[in-house]
């Protein structure tokens, strides 16, 4: 997984009745574009995100 600054990320929900977890990313920590990367939410909250096999990158436009 690779992504930019301005990228955004989805985390699906993997358990019934959570939502999908939608930001974007404000900080790429890892080399050549891989993780961890630091993701501002929509939801106003900011994470370091590890993103597993349920996470999606969108290309920043």
């Amino acid at each position: 997984m690779q992504a930019t600054i301005g990228d955004r990320i989805c985390v699906h929900g993997n358990i019934v009745g959570h939502p999908d977890k939608n930001g974007e990313i404000v900080e790429v920590h890892g080399e050549q574009g891989k993780p961890p990367y630091l993701v501002k939410f929509d939801d106003g909250h900011t994470r370091l995100v590890f993103p597993g096999p349920d996470a999606v990158i969108v290309r920043g436009v």
